[in-house]
């Protein structure tokens, strides 16, 4: 039994490299094509083989990260190296939840090592390169130091939440932990932007003047009741725009990038906002929340099942289930049902951007919307002619073409 689940991990590792990199061939053979009428302008000629030189560099800085860390994961199954990290932090603690914790420990700062000078070379060569870059050395250092503290005091402290659940209620930590992941999931969805954001960038209120009072008479215009409107310093990252709706209620806030304000026109940014609260408007984050919960639901379930199969632990080397062995191992079971759940949120998510999209055609900012588009898609240099496939598979968005064509028939 150990044998075969050992072969279907290797089955899915393998399924799944060759699956990614087929698709993003077939995204690169299809930027090629004659970019639709629609669309046309967004691009000059000098630009837009800019545009095709960025989409071919990542795409290549895609097929260098993705098979040294396949290979890297294959290797570590294939040989051993998961059972060999586990003997070794047995020999630093008897004590499970320390075990646990060390292990995985252990797994996340080597990774995150190992592809430092990936990182660095993406931030400071390609994007650079491009135009896009504007973080220093020491931003980035400072930005990882801080993921690694945060990682440390909420991803460490959840698994340690979690590790505790199972080894106090084995039966029910299915339906215990999955409770406590979603009482944490929404209280971060209430509270990121005032506890986490602050860490990385600066948000100030947005000043009084020709901008807030078109975004208010907007919120007043619609019945959508809204005064924490913020702009976030992203230009101290990259010169790419952003715009974000967070939080709920009371909590909920408008985060406008500064890069965007600089970018867009009055009009584009009020439509820009105008889609967000039409997401706000048609409850898509509860109809979200309504799909990912029995998602997260099914995931807890299934992880509870195996978390004390011998055979899973033994197919990687080890001679007994362990918490974080078969959970690392579930990892790679479950992605086949992972890739087919992705879909359907997906086929949702573009669903919502439709929806958003005819709110602000409804309210008369189709053409600004429009333009604000296109002037964001042509300052990230996007790729205006994404294969079907892929967008089916990693796009959470329409494509700028189709939500054009609603927005203009």
């Amino acid at each position: 039994m150990s044998t075969t689940i050992f072969y279907i991990i290797v089955f899915i590792l393998i399924a799944d490299f060759i699956g990614n990199r087929t698709l993003s061939l077939l995204n690169i053979k299809a930027s090629k094509a004659k970019i639709p009428t629609l669309l046309a302008g967004i691009y000059n000629e000098e630009k837009y083989g800019k545009q095709q030189h960025y989409l071919r560099t990542n795409a290549k800085f895609g097929w260098v990260t993705a098979t040294f860390s396949f290979l890297l994961i294959l290797a570590m199954y294939t040989f051993g190296g998961f059972a060999w990290l586990d003997s070794l932090v047995r020999t630093l603690s008897n004590n499970e939840l320390v075990t646990s914790l060390l292990f995985f420990g252990v797994l996340f700062f080597a990774k995150d090592l190992l592809t430092i000078p990936l990182q660095w070379y993406h931030t400071f060569v390609i994007e650079t390169r491009f135009g896009f870059n504007k973080v220093t050395p020491k931003i980035f250092i400072l930005d990882k130091l801080k993921s690694w503290g945060l990682e440390l005091l909420i991803g460490g402290g959840l698994l340690t939440v979690i590790i505790v659940i199972y080894q106090q209620t084995p039966t029910y930590f299915w339906l215990i932990a999955w409770s406590v992941v979603t009482a944490f999931s929404l209280f971060m969805s209430l509270f990121y932007s005032e506890l986490i954001v602050p860490l990385f960038n600066k948000q100030t209120p947005l000043e009084a003047g020709e901008l807030r009072d078109a975004i208010e008479q907007f919120a007043e215009k619609t019945d959508f009741n809204i005064k924490n409107i913020y702009v976030i310093d992203g230009s101290k990252r990259s010169t790419k725009a952003n715009a974000y709706f967070t939080g709920w209620g009371r909590k909920k806030r408008i985060v406008l990038y500064d890069t965007l304000i600089k970018e867009l026109s009055t009009d584009e940014i009020v439509a820009v906002l105008a889609h967000e609260i039409g997401h706000n408007k048609h409850k898509h984050t509860l109809k979200g929340l309504a799909i990912s919960l029995p998602m997260n639901l099914l995931l807890f379930f299934l992880l509870g099942l195996i978390l004390n199969n011998n055979a899973i632990a033994q197919s990687v080397g080890c001679n007994e289930a362990s918490f974080h062995i078969n959970m690392l191992v579930f990892g790679i079971l479950y992605t086949p049902i992972s890739l087919l759940l992705e879909l359907v949120n997906n086929m949702l998510s573009r669903h919502h951007e439709y929806q958003a999209d005819a709110f602000v055609k409804t309210h008369g900012y189709a053409e600004h919307l429009v333009n604000a588009l296109k002037k964001i898609s042509s300052s990230a240099l996007s790729n205006l002619t994404p294969h079907p496939l892929y967008v089916l598979v990693n796009h959470s968005h329409p494509t700028l073409y189709e939500r054009i064509k609603k927005l203009t028939t």
